[in-house]
């Protein structure tokens, strides 16, 4: 009975898996259906249900170790490496607008925006005057987190 039926089984294990495989894009579950098509194709050739199993399993995990690593690059190939919302103030700099200590303050990014900022706590100065450079070296909730830029005095 479940040589005969088979079929019905490998169909719902193809679109099971490949539903899986559109919320994860992880390819693992694309591979796996990939095997229950072998398996599938294997039962209709008249191979016992065994075998079927064995057959997907081998196609499955063959896809997975030669297909996977491939594909997973090729889909990841076109992403954006630039950094964006909060990730992309980290080691922005900027000027104090109003003067800076461990407890709060103003900055003007170099993208022009307003900013809550406070000192780092690795930060020996008490404060940031009015003017001074300042980079990003975090934000915490919605106040950057900053140090003042060293200025360097020309060689003469």
């Amino acid at each position: 009975m479940l040589t005969q039926y088979a079929w019905i089984v490998w169909l719902v294990l193809i679109l099971a898996f490949a539903t899986i495989e559109v919320f994860t894009l992880e390819m693992t579950f694309l591979m796996m259906a990939f095997g229950s098509v072998a398996g599938l194709l294997s039962g209709l050739f008249g191979v016992p249900w065994w075998a079927q199993f064995l057959i997907a399993a081998v196609v499955s995990v063959a896809l997975m170790v030669t297909l996977r690593p491939p594909l997973l690059r090729l889909l990841r190939r076109g992403g954006d490496p630039a950094r964006s919302n909060v990730d992309a103030l980290i080691g922005a700099d900027g000027s104090v607008v109003r003067t800076v200590t461990p407890s709060g303050g103003q900055v003007r990014l170099q993208n022009g925006e307003v900013w809550t900022a406070r000192l780092s706590p690795i930060t020996e100065q008490p404060d940031v005057s009015v003017g001074d450079r300042v980079l990003v070296t975090g934000v915490d909730g919605a106040t950057a987190v900053v140090v003042p830029i060293e200025r360097s005095t020309p060689n003469a």
